[in-house]
């Protein structure tokens, strides 16, 4: 499929050729919630901590004698039943990620590029290159009328536009290798870079 492309000036730039086997699918859903549900869960820290009652400050002293008062048996003042005792079966430091497969991440990376597609959400540009001015780079993003960008350019991401971007809230830049199904999914507006669109194409074949 052909797609039109523009400059950052709001001119036109020609047009470039979409791969329909990367750009042209039905998206599925189940497809792309597994695969951010696996970007998720990696992302995930897992340090929560609670204190068992090897843990707890209290003194290991038995609390009371075993018999005769009438009450129920207990050693000392950490178990989970007691305040402030130790907590029994609470969270530890784990991951919480999960194996996928590189064959189905690749195929949710497709998915969630045709579903910007097939939403119209997606621009192609000549280059993505500036002199590092975030008032100029600014100007022209709040003229093209995209609100929450994501910048997808090819190997490497130009420094001035790098820098000029930094700064411009709801606009992410990212090198082809750094593309993925949550970032594509979360942002407005997909922007390609020529260079993206053939690092991409590659990258998925």
């Amino acid at each position: 499929m052909k797609a039109d492309a523009i400059k950052l000036d709001g001119k036109k730039a020609g047009s470039v050729e979409l791969s329909d086997d990367v750009f042209g699918l039905e998206p599925r859903a189940d497809i792309l919630h597994r695969v951010v549900r696996w970007q998720r869960n990696n992302a995930q820290a897992g340090t929560h901590k609670v204190k068992t009652r090897s843990e707890t400050s209290y003194s290991t002293k038995k609390i009371y004698r075993q018999k005769g008062t009438g009450g129920a048996r207990h050693g000392d003042r950490n178990a989970p039943i007691f305040r402030k005792g130790g907590i029994y079966k609470g969270p530890t430091p784990r991951s919480h990620g999960h194996e996928l497969t590189k064959k189905f991440r690749k195929l949710g990376l497709k998915h969630a590029l045709s579903a910007k597609v097939k939403a119209g959400e997606l621009v192609v540009i000549e280059t993505a290159e500036a002199d590092g001015k975030t008032a100029a780079l600014a100007k022209q993003v709040d003229a093209l009328g995209w609100k929450r960008a994501l910048v997808i350019d090819g190997a490497e991401v130009n420094d001035g536009f790098a820098k000029a971007a930094r700064n411009i809230a709801n606009l992410d830049v990212l090198p082809s290798m750094g593309a993925n199904v949550y970032d594509i999914l979360k942002s407005d507006t997909l922007v390609l870079t020529k260079a993206g669109v053939e690092a991409l194409e590659a990258r998925l074949k």
